[in-house]
């Protein structure tokens, strides 16, 4: 009905363009009010970065004013979801709540306690809706009608499959009325906190900041660019070149619908005037395509939110040493290339992937520590950290994930050479050291001796004896 109030509940979609859910509701009706939970479930975990936290509630700050414009407004609550959203609708006489859909474990354990309360207070629930994917994580099968487990296949579906254009804006809707704003306070509406009224203070700024506006920016930027995503392919491993999209924090937060994202590859794609350059671009669209492939995965398989996917890693003797895993949580392990990595998470919130995959193999390879710590470390300091993505990337690199070549070892000097092969970033990262030769930088051969005066540590343990140590535990396991 025209005059009916529809609930939006917004998670990880802070936006009000090209959002499925936010789209069907004012397809309903145009009284459309925007809700976000500061759920304690979520923030009051152990693996939570300041950095993320902040970043959220700026979005939420210009996803505030989008409503404004938009004629409407974005309540806040704070509380468990399955009492808070409820209490909210009873009390504004809501007649549906939409949000939607996610895939990992905790976030679909309490949406199905929100609808029930829902159900129980005879109030409609519109909850079909994958948003955050270009293709519902159960509806790519292979051949024999299973799950895939392999990315590769699992591309060459994803892509044949046609894409969704991205939908319109929420606009034209009608906000409350100051009655209806006073029932809302008492049902608990309060005013956006700051990160640090929560318990997270980060002032170190933002690779990019927060809202939509930013995100929607940040991709024409990279797409329009002559250089950017035209030579993805041939710059994306090279930390210290601009190289990324930067997008990451978006698409986790959903501050850019991912049908906005591809439709503007797609574009770039479509202008391409030589092979070369659709091929940089192609490569990108398979990294949107990984991230699809780690959010399937996790739905059809939230065990591995917890534990290994490979039998050999379920039991693995990991050594587990607190005081090497330290010195790898402050970038001190005597290797440059993974101390500038941990050291460019640590201050800013992010790491460029090459190197995640670097101090990730470093850390299960090398020290031998169980992958799960390095996991939650990256979730406690990563702006950008989404379980679905962390999680895969982390079994790749630990060889107990899904890959059909997983026994993978990174050489830190090896992939210095190849990827910083000027210690570019090696430099930018580790200014105690940046007077010394390239050559030694990307090696990490640093004779004691020209250590003395710095404060830089010599290598905690020999990368070639940790390797085989590693392999040969590895076997015995298999």
């Amino acid at each position: 009905m025209a005059d009916d109030l529809v609930l939006f509940w917004h998670r990880r979609d802070l936006r009000i363009r090209d959002n499925l859910g936010l789209a069907a509701a004012r397809q309903r009706t145009p009284k459309v009010i925007g809700v976000f939970c500061l759920d304690p479930g979520i923030l009051d975990g152990d693996d939570i970065a300041p950095a993320r936290v902040a970043y959220m509630i700026g979005s939420l700050a210009e996803l505030q004013e989008s409503y404004k414009a938009a004629g409407s407004e974005l309540l806040i609550l704070q509380g468990e979801p399955a009492k808070a959203i409820p209490k909210l609708a009873v009390a504004l006489d809501a007649k549906a709540v939409y949000w939607n859909r996610d895939v990992e474990p905790y976030s679909r354990d309490r949406d199905t306690q929100v609808a029930e309360a829902l159900k129980a207070k005879d109030i409609e629930r519109s909850t079909q809706y994958w948003d955050q994917l270009m293709h519902a994580p159960d509806a790519l099968k292979t051949g024999a009608g299973d799950p895939y487990k392999v990315y590769t296949p699992f591309w060459r579906k994803w892509i044949q499959q046609s894409k969704q254009a991205p939908v319109e804006a929420l606009a034209e809707t009608t906000g409350l009325s100051p009655h209806e704003k006073a029932l809302a306070n008492d049902a608990g509406n309060i005013d956006l906190p700051s990160a640090k009224e929560l318990g997270y203070e980060w002032e170190n700024g933002l690779l990019l900041d927060p809202g939509e506006k930013a995100a929607l920016a940040q991709l024409e930027t990279f797409c329009d660019d002559e250089r950017a995503i035209a030579e993805y392919d041939q710059q994306r491993n090279y930390p210290a070149n601009p190289g990324t999209s930067l997008l990451s924090a978006a698409l986790k937060f959903g501050t850019i619908g991912i049908r906005t994202v591809w439709e503007a590859a797609d574009s770039a794609y479509s202008r391409a005037r030589s092979d070369e350059t659709r091929e940089n671009i192609r490569t990108w669209q398979k990294e949107i395509a990984w991230r699809e492939f780690y959010q399937a995965v996790m739905y059809t398989f939230p065990e591995l939110a917890k534990g290994p996917y490979r039998e050999p890693l379920k039991d693995f003797p990991w050594d587990n040493d607190k005081t090497l895993f330290q010195a790898w949580c402050e970038g001190r392990t005597g290797y440059p290339i993974v101390d500038a990595a941990m050291r460019q998470l640590n201050q800013t919130g992010w790491m460029h992937n090459r190197c995640r995959m670097i101090v990730a193999s470093f850390l299960t390879k090398d020290l031998i520590i169980d992958w799960r710590w390095g996991e939650k470390y990256f979730m406690q300091n990563l702006f950008d950290g989404d379980l679905s993505s962390n999680n895969g990337g982390w079994q790749w690199s630990a060889s107990s994930g899904m890959d059909p070549k997983p026994l993978r070892i990174f050489n830190p000097a090896s992939q210095a050479k190849k990827y910083d092969p000027e210690a570019e970033y090696i430099r930018e990262w580790l200014p105690e050291i940046r007077h010394l030769d390239t050559g030694v930088l990307i090696s990490g051969d640093i004779p004691e001796k020209v250590l003395e005066g710095t404060d830089y540590p010599k290598k905690i343990v020999d990368h070639k004896e940790q390797q085989a140590i590693f392999k040969e535990r590895y076997k015995a396991q298999k």
